[in-house]
């Protein structure tokens, strides 16, 4: 797999909330955690994101042990910084604080530069008539597409 095509996507994401706001921030990882994610062998579904000391932080962002390391390896489900603007973490904050309103990552990607970039998003929970009309608007999106073959 080619650092081109890593492009990690949470779907669980999209169904559970209203995106309201998309923001691309960088990563701090360590050497043994860039070469597992190039790998593809990552896991974003269970991850959230939180402020700790004015700081944000990605939590449960499942990143494998890179097969070749030794014991130098990294820890799986580690707390990770993320890595964004002074304007932008105040305002994640300040909107983050507002009922109802939670910041949830995205995709997982490695830039044109060879940086891993985490999308993340300022987002709403969904209410479950919400999720059942996201899933008739997939369904006949997906039945058209069907009529569009033949």
């Amino acid at each position: 797999m080619s650092e081109d095509n890593i492009y990690i996507k949470n779907k669980k994401a999209y169904f559970e909330y209203h995106i309201l706001d998309k923001y691309i921030a960088g990563i701090k990882l360590l050497g043994t955690e860039i070469k597992s994610i190039r790998e593809g062998k990552a896991n974003i579904n269970d991850a959230f994101c939180t402020f700790i000391n004015e700081q944000l932080y990605v939590r449960n962002l499942h990143i494998a042990e890179y097969s070749f390391g030794s014991f130098y390896n990294h820890e799986a489900k580690r707390d990770r910084i993320l890595l964004l603007n002074k304007k932008e973490l105040k305002k994640l904050q300040t909107r983050g604080e507002e009922k109802g309103l939670t910041i949830v990552p995205l995709a997982l990607f490695i830039s044109e530069r060879g940086f891993a970039k985490l999308e993340i998003g300022l987002a709403q929970g969904k209410k479950t008539f919400d999720k059942r009309e996201t899933l008739k608007e997939r369904d006949t999106k997906v039945e058209m597409d069907r009529a569009m073959k033949r």
